[in-house]
């Protein structure tokens, strides 16, 4: 602010002592300290104001961040739900039981069945449905035969 070194000092308080009587010189030097106190306290809550100031700003950008952390925090937690849903659809399927049952099923001796009610011997003229024969095999076509009596081609020709 000022720039005073220890030179200037000594010349301003010669100077304050050819000037100042030394009988006011203890009430000068207490108001002069009183001053400079009233100074560096103001300078002391201007800087205070300044840096609570400061901190306002930061904590201003600290919650415009901490906000969008929050936000990308929920997305991310929302993203883990759908998982969490598909993985509990998933884990229905239960690879280790599904061989487990298979070998219990297959190791089991085979249960009785029963009969039949289809008939194997087929209709019987006297049933009330009508017989309905298979349609009779196609033959295949008979297969070219080379003609005898064309000439037989000569290797000379």
């Amino acid at each position: 602010m000022f720039d005073f070194d220890v030179g200037k000092l000594l010349i301003f308080g010669i100077v304050a002592l050819a000037v100042i009587p030394p009988k006011d010189l203890p009430r000068v030097m207490r108001t002069v300290g009183q001053a400079l106190g009233r100074m560096r306290r103001m300078a002391a809550e201007f800087q205070g104001q300044f840096m609570d100031a400061m901190r306002e700003v930061e904590l201003e950008s600290v919650k415009k961040e901490l906000d969008s952390v929050k936000s990308d925090f929920a997305n991310v937690q929302k993203e883990l739900e759908t998982i969490e849903q598909s993985a509990k659809i998933d884990s229905s399927f239960d690879p280790a039981m599904a061989v487990h049952s298979e070998q219990s099923h297959a190791i089991e001796a085979p249960k009785d069945v029963g009969q039949s009610e289809v008939s194997l011997t087929g209709p019987t003229l006297d049933s009330a449905e009508p017989v309905v024969e298979p349609p009779a095999p196609v033959a295949p076509p008979p297969a070219a035969e080379p003609d005898a009596a064309a000439p037989p081609r000569d290797a000379a020709e």
